[in-house]
């Protein structure tokens, strides 16, 4: 037993498992080049064991969180308001003209990364349309009147300067239309 397990075994095992021949063909037997022992931790300047931190500024202000912190329509938002939200309907809409639906000319599709407007119908029975306040951000949406109150966090960022709010007084309903502002609307038109 102590024979097989001697180094001259050994060496010669190895040898038989991997010839020390030159022109092998295996990929295994090439030499590794320096560009093949690169990892992740080679990207990039090498760091040094001092780690220069930049000390964080703090401002002379007893506020508890940033502006960049706070969501946007928090402001709106009021846990104590006993108004109940009324029940609402957001609709994607797209401009389709007869290329789009007859010759599929465009790159068009039936998805809402298609549409160009959001309409938000808001149900506001017993509401009279000079009871109704309605404030528009990006990405906020805040209704109210004496009976109802609906802050709204849209699902795409939208023009909130140009859009449309039509009050329907035979249904009681507010239509809002706003056109969205998306990074890569281009691609879709």
């Amino acid at each position: 037993m102590s024979d097989f397990m001697s180094g001259d075994t050994l060496g010669k095992l190895a040898n038989l498992l991997k010839p020390a021949d030159d022109n092998s063909d295996d990929d295994d037997d090439q030499p590794v080049s320096a560009a093949a022992k690169l990892g992740p931790a080679s990207i990039g300047p090498t760091k040094t064991s001092e780690s220069k931190t930049k000390p964080t500024e703090k401002k002379e202000s007893k506020d508890i969180w940033d502006e960049d912190e706070v969501p946007e329509g928090s402001e709106f938002e009021d846990l104590n308001d006993p108004r109940p939200q009324p029940e609402y309907d957001i609709i994607f809409k797209q401009a389709v003209s007869t290329e789009d639906m007859f010759l599929q000319m465009s790159n068009k599709n039936p998805t809402s990364s298609s549409c160009e407007d959001i309409v938000v119908k808001i149900q506001l029975p017993g509401t009279k349309k000079n009871e109704m306040d309605l404030n528009v951000t990006d990405k906020f949406l805040d209704c109210r009147s004496p009976k109802f109150k609906l802050g709204l966090h849209l699902p795409h960022p939208v023009d909130s300067k140009n859009g449309t709010a039509k009050w329907d007084g035979d249904k009681e309903m507010l239509v809002v239309t706003l056109r969205m502002k998306r990074e890569l609307d281009f691609l879709n038109q």
